[in-house]
């Protein structure tokens, strides 16, 4: 299951059915679950933990030091869960101690050539990031979203569950649950009907959400007066809450 030709530091702890291929240097401090599959000439270096059933391809680089200037060696994490898929040349960093410790990526995401995340970024579950999408340091990606191809996610940005963003799109803001951005500044170009379809969300609901979006970006409100109309909605549609309480949370204000 071990390429001879690997190089695998004898304190990393990899379960007895990974398989790593020819060329590949795992250091200490690394511990891959069962099932997870390394490709050839990858660099994995630890704190790192990598769960079960993962599909690791050539050429990639987890768990390098954070690309910031504060960091000065603390013990610092990258973590990532079950059912990844990561494609080549992908590099994943560790977290810093002041960001909070530890970069996180969640089960069940399709991650293509040449992502990169950033130090202490928080990434969900079942997501898609296309083939160069980056996060700047301390980005948070929840469940569902797609990134277009070379997307690039400004630190400390935030990006709603279900949200969608085009090819080449530059986001210095945090985008809400739903939204589809597109462009350089990325801006709001409606919902993501399409991936919520795909999801399951019926008619019903997906016209619930369309409602909601007009009334954040086309009815001329205020934000605070959009939100109270977004509360009173939120009463007759389970979905309209977590845009309202994403968009009180927002540090960095919403794009709009």
């Amino acid at each position: 299951m071990i390429d001879p030709r690997a190089c695998i530091d004898p304190a990393a702890e990899l379960d007895e059915d990974v398989e790593v291929g020819p060329f590949s240097v795992i250091g200490p401090k690394v511990e891959i679950a069962a099932g997870t599959r390394i490709g050839p000439h990858s660099v994995i270096q630890g704190p790192t933990r990598i769960g079960r059933n993962c599909q690791i391809y050539q050429f990639t680089s987890l768990g390098a030091d954070p690309q910031d200037k504060k960091f000065e060696g603390e013990e610092a994490l990258l973590e990532i869960g079950d059912n990844n898929t990561i494609r080549e040349f992908c590099t994943f960093n560790r977290g810093t101690e002041s960001g909070g410790g530890v970069t996180r990526i969640g089960n069940n995401n399709w991650l293509m050539a040449y992502v990169h995340i950033a130090h202490d970024c928080i990434v969900g579950n079942d997501n898609i990031f296309a083939n160069a999408a980056s996060l700047a340091g301390h980005v948070t990606v929840e469940d569902d979203v797609i990134l277009g191809g070379f997307t690039l996610v400004h630190q400390f940005c935030r990006i709603g569950r279900n949200a969608f963003t085009s090819m080449g799109s530059i986001i210095n803001r945090d985008v809400p649950p739903y939204v589809t951005v597109a462009g350089k500044m990325a801006e709001p170009r409606g919902i993501n009907s399409e991936g919520l379809r795909r999801r399951g969300f019926s008619r019903e609901r997906i016209a619930n959400i369309k409602k909601a979006y007009k009334v954040l970006y086309k009815t001329g409100l205020k934000l605070n007066e959009a939100l109270e109309s977004l509360d009173a909605m939120s009463d007759e549609s389970d979905d309209i809450q977590p845009m309202v309480d994403f968009i009180r949370g927002s540090q960095r204000s919403i794009i709009r």
